[in-house]
């Protein structure tokens, strides 16, 4: 008997824990919405102005250097910046967060300077500039952007660790406004072409990342920075996390992003062009839009698993949170995929669509994976996240020479989504003891029932009569949650009534 009162007050300390946390969670969120979905609007504004100022070839070189930018980024910086957050609560308990930072700083100046060093690999390789197809002079660009692209992940990441999401937001909402202010700008006037984008984003992201180093409140610890040496010991720990991290990160970029440079090969910089336009129109501002979770619930799901909390729950409910989320707007970009690229960029663009249903729901798997490989993080088994995002990009580098070369554009939604499933399908099936990914089968379930009363109307009215797009995708989202919030309070009553019976 008291095996069974411990169980169940156990039980309601963990449901406590859970409500708790998602509370503290949410409000989170509410504080980094603002820079999300600011961020979201100026990614839906610049796929009109760009593929307006831009000619289609233009866009592509376009979409090959921010490619390419996020390459090297993964190599020499971003894994450093994931790194800080994760040991950012421990060192500061420990109070160690001048060595900690001192570390951190040194060891980002270091990698930056090796990029540099390793830079006549890039520009003078003539196997290189077959690889990438990106002339000496874009690639210096490149490299000199990637500076200032560092520092500001670094800071952001920071302020995540602090918690500190109205500054995030107004950072953000500043760097997005700038970037855009100054394209246009320097595009109008300057006429370089893609190299108007990337400069704006240099200047933009240097004013950037004044503002960050303030707001990160560094300056305390500037004073104590020349007698506090480097924490020789941690940069076992930051390598032994972050370098598979980077792995990691490479992986998915073969996975989501090298099938530009293949398009660029099989087919020309055109295609290039539209595969760039469908990569803004959905990961651009999909993933904007659903990483509003994980931005704010990872910081404290660290910090709950430091304490010694089973985390696995609140997983669970977030993971629930964004299928319903999520969900309805990917539907939504799949039937309406023609009329959202009419609606986001220019005409010329508009055989983009043809893969837009694809990368949609590449999407959706992608940013599912960030719940079910956190349990890798938390453990600081970043080696096995590693592993299966490797194996997912060699089989997906291989449909996509395979199906590109077959099906052209078609080909490579169907390479891209194949590599997200499969990355996602590795990560439940290959699990670590007490993290694993508690499935919300019967939620998932309801959610996916409550597309019928929607799915129906679509179907037998909207597809006989001709509305506008816009109203119907906002009737048939305003049928579904309508659905959803019926039938939710019809389970809660049930539920109510029941519980009532039993006692």
């Amino acid at each position: 008997m008291q095996d069974i009162l411990t169980k169940e007050q156990s039980k309601n300390e963990t449901k406590e824990i859970t409500i708790t946390s998602l509370r503290s969670m949410f409000v989170d969120m509410v504080k980094y919405s603002p820079s999300k979905l600011c961020g979201l609007i100026g990614n839906a504004m610049v796929i009109p102005i760009y593929t307006s100022l831009l000619s289609t070839e233009q866009y592509g070189i376009y979409t090959l250097a921010i490619s390419f930018l996020s390459f090297l980024c993964i190599i020499f910086s971003d894994w450093i910046g994931l790194s800080a957050l994760r040991f950012f609560r421990e060192h500061e308990i420990k109070e160690e967060m001048p060595k900690y930072l001192t570390t951190i700083l040194l060891l980002l100046a270091t990698n930056l300077l090796v990029m540099f060093l390793l830079s006549p690999l890039y520009m003078y390789n003539s196997h290189f500039y077959k690889l990438f197809s990106i002339p000496p002079k874009l690639i210096l660009c490149i490299l000199v952007l990637v500076v200032p692209v560092a520092i500001r992940a670094l800071f952001f990441q920071i302020l995540r660790a602090q918690i500190k999401p109205n500054a995030f937001t107004i950072s953000t909402v500043l760097n997005q406004i700038l970037t855009i202010a100054f394209s246009v700008l320097l595009m109008k006037f300057l006429k370089l072409g893609a190299y108007s984008v990337l400069i704006a984003m240099g200047i933009s992201i240097i004013i950037t990342d004044f503002l960050l180093f303030y707001q990160s409140n560094i300056t305390k610890y500037i004073r104590y920075f020349k007698e506090s040496k480097p924490k020789p010991e941690l940069y076992s720990a930051l390598f032994k996390y972050g370098i598979p991290l980077s792995v990691t990160s490479i992986s998915l970029w073969g996975i989501n992003q090298s099938n530009r440079f293949i398009m660029m090969h099989l087919n020309g910089v055109k295609d290039v062009g539209l595969v760039g336009v469908s990569y803004n129109v959905t990961f651009s501002i999909l993933m904007t839009f659903f990483a509003i979770i994980t931005l704010a619930a990872v910081p404290r799901i660290i910090n709950l698993y430091e304490e010694k909390v089973d985390v696995r729950p609140i997983i669970s409910k977030l993971t629930e949170y964004y299928i319903l989320i999520s969900l309805p707007i990917i539907v939504l970009y799949c039937i309406y995929s023609k009329e959202i690229i009419i609606l986001l960029a220019n005409e010329k663009f508009i055989n983009a669509h043809i893969i837009v249903p694809y990368l949609s729901f590449s999407v959706f798997f992608l940013a599912l994976t960030d719940y079910t490989t956190l349990q890798y993080n938390l453990s600081k088994k970043t080696y096995i996240n590693t592993t299966i995002k490797v194996i997912s990009a060699i089989i997906g580098l291989v449909l996509n020479f395979v199906l590109i070369k077959k099906y052209g554009l078609l080909g490579l939604g169907i390479a891209t989504l194949g590599g997200n499933i499969l990355y996602f399908l590795l990560s439940i099936t290959i699990v670590v003891p007490n993290l694993n990914w508690q499935v919300p089968y019967k939620k998932i379930l309801h959610i996916l029932t409550c597309f019928i009363p929607a799915g129906l109307i679509y179907w037998f009215i909207f597809k006989q009569l001709e509305f506008k797009p816009l109203a119907e995708m906002v009737a048939l989202i305003f049928i579904y949650y309508a659905t959803y919030i019926s039938s939710q309070k019809l389970i809660e009553k049930t539920h109510s009534i029941n519980s009532a019976k039993i006692n």
